[in-house]
């Protein structure tokens, strides 16, 4: 497998609207990016994953695209947009745009045309059906967001597919116009200098033009990868992703261990790395009517074995991406871990585990300062995810009742993620000078990036030297893989080995102390990094949500 760039970087992840403020409108901008290139110099990592900043109402927050080459004012012009481009990579920084290939906004052109007519050039573009003979929609699939995938169309007089809002008409791949359509704009980016792409739920492009009926009503379990999926991922990558050396990772909600090669094996050229979703779900009741908002407690034992299994599936028939968080997570030491008593520890810990695996991190940003989620008033939270989701089940079904959903909200709501980056302790946390698009969280005073720098347990300081070791120790991009004590209530401990060399990573994901292990204890050898200073030697307990990586 050759080696390719993004398999020793590190990635960090902008959502622009909440990163840094320039022209103090209340949302972050592409000069704001351009701002914080030192900062990211800085931390060490190499590429940049940006959410989406094209044209957009901004129903789904910049995911419904209006123009795929056309960057909103909001954010700035076009020519900031290629001057950033160009500055990171001054900086030797790596872009990666993110972008929306399974469904555009309805203010989108190309829906504009579609809707007026059955027989215009853009008329197939989308994916329209007649009415059931009572008039209802032509089968039972869900959209995401709560509610039918299907609308009705006056102006057409047929339903159009909309996996998310109904502002976000589904594109039919099946229409050979829309890949290229597609393709272009990806060669047209590619001109401007962009490095690859994160592609936003790619494994829902192709869809079963049977249209069945789901087993439950309005679910989305027969909505992922289609029939052509592979089809048409592969025919993107020779299109666009291989002649122009593209790097791309795509979302990919209902991939497992087992099928993730038939996506990232480059032998087969398609993606080079999905995100999984699998263990997102381990606070998640499964088959439960409330769907995602239906929490448990954190299984640690079936997180470990998840991450486990697709470090060994994917072992020289693909690569990992890694992650906890990103602008559909919530922050994971609020939602796993304990983010008041233990807030360093818990970042840390996690920060730990998840970089010592295979694969390329994903930062998101915040997280290298350790930034929680705030606990908000319903009114006060801006998704429509989780509008729509209020709607549907404590509104209409009446399965849960409000405090249990807000409960479930201040754990997993992606809204925990969106608050404006915490900068320093200044008004609106030096984000920006006016009143912010969406509420701070009202920690920013503690925990911001000025403070966060200085202090003895700083969060910033332990990614940089986690980022370090990833670009300067082999071991960590092509070692092997072994999980010790699976089951394990408490600790996540396991052993990569390269070369002649042996590495534990050992983590105590609880807030008692916990006995080390037979197998650790007593070895000696050098320790990589840790998050407890006193740690010197491998005999006593661990503290909680202590870690350290150890070569021995």
């Amino acid at each position: 497998m050759s080696q390719a760039w993004w398999k020793k970087a590190v990635f960090y992840q902008i959502y622009p609207k909440s990163f840094n403020d320039t022209n103090n409108d209340g949302i972050g901008d592409l000069n704001g990016i351009r701002e914080k290139l030192p900062y990211l110099k800085e931390l060490g990592i190499d590429a940049l994953w940006i959410s989406p900043v094209y044209l957009s109402p901004q129903v789904d927050n910049g995911y419904d695209i209006a123009d795929y080459r056309q960057i909103d004012p909001m954010f700035g012009t076009n020519q900031e947009m290629y001057d950033l481009i160009e500055e990171a990579h001054e900086q030797e920084i790596k872009i990666v745009m993110d972008f929306v290939a399974n469904h555009t906004s309805d203010e989108c052109l190309w829906f504009k045309e579609s809707r007026k007519s059955k027989d215009n050039f853009f008329s197939d573009f989308y994916i329209w059906e007649d009415a059931k003979a009572d008039g209802s929609a032509p089968n039972n699939w869900g959209s995401s967001f709560g509610g039918s995938a299907w609308s009705w169309d006056d102006s057409r007089q047929q339903y159009y597919l909309h996996y998310y809002a109904k502002e976000q008409p589904d594109l039919n791949w099946e229409n050979p116009m829309v890949r290229e359509y597609i393709y272009d704009m990806m060669r047209f980016w590619k001109s401007k200098g962009v490095d690859g792409w994160r592609m936003d739920v790619v494994t829902s492009i192709s869809k079963d033009l049977a249209f069945p009926d789901n087993p439950r009503a309005f679910t989305t379990e027969n909505q992922q990868n289609g029939p052509r999926m592979h089809e048409f991922i592969h025919e993107m990558n020779q299109e666009v992703l291989k002649p122009f050396e593209m790097m791309s990772v795509g979302e990919s909600p209902a991939a497992k261990s087992s099928d993730a090669h038939l996506l990232v094996d480059p032998k087969r050229e398609e993606l080079d790395m999905i995100f999984t979703f699998e263990h997102m779900h381990v606070d998640r009741k499964k088959g439960d009517v409330n769907g995602r908002w239906a929490l448990k407690k954190m299984d640690l034992p079936q997180l470990k074995s998840i991450l486990a299994s697709w470090q060994i599936e994917l072992r020289d028939k693909g690569w990992n991406a890694l992650y906890f968080e990103n602008h559909d997570r919530a922050r994971v030491i609020s939602r796993w871990g304990n983010d008041q008593k233990f807030r360093y520890q818990t970042a840390t810990a996690f920060a730990t585990v998840l970089h010592g695996l295979q694969g390329t991190p994903f930062v998101f940003q915040g997280e290298e300062i350790g930034m929680t989620n705030p606990k908000f008033e319903l009114e006060e939270y801006e998704d429509i995810e989780l509008r729509g989701n209020y709607q549907f089940y404590v509104e209409q079904q009446k399965t849960m009742n409000k405090e249990v959903f807000l409960a479930a909200v201040h754990k997993i709501s992606r809204d925990n993620a969106r608050t404006p980056m915490q900068w320093d302790a200044s008004e609106n946390a030096g984000f920006s000078q006016a009143d912010p698009w969406f509420k701070l969280n009202p920690n920013y005073p503690e925990i911001n990036v000025e403070n966060d720098r200085k202090s003895e347990q700083s969060v910033f300081k332990y990614y940089q030297a986690l980022i370090e070791l990833r670009h300067n120790e082999a071991i960590l991009t092509e070692g092997s893989f072994e999980l010790l004590y699976p089951e394990d209530e408490a600790l996540f401990i396991y052993k990569r080995q390269y070369a002649g060399k042996t590495w534990y990573v050992v983590a105590n994901f609880s807030e008692t102390k916990q006995e080390i292990p037979s197998e650790v204890n007593g070895l000696t050898g050098k320790i990589m990094i840790k998050n407890n200073l006193q740690r010197a030697e491998l005999s006593n307990s661990l503290a909680p949500y202590e870690a350290f990586i150890i070569e021995v």
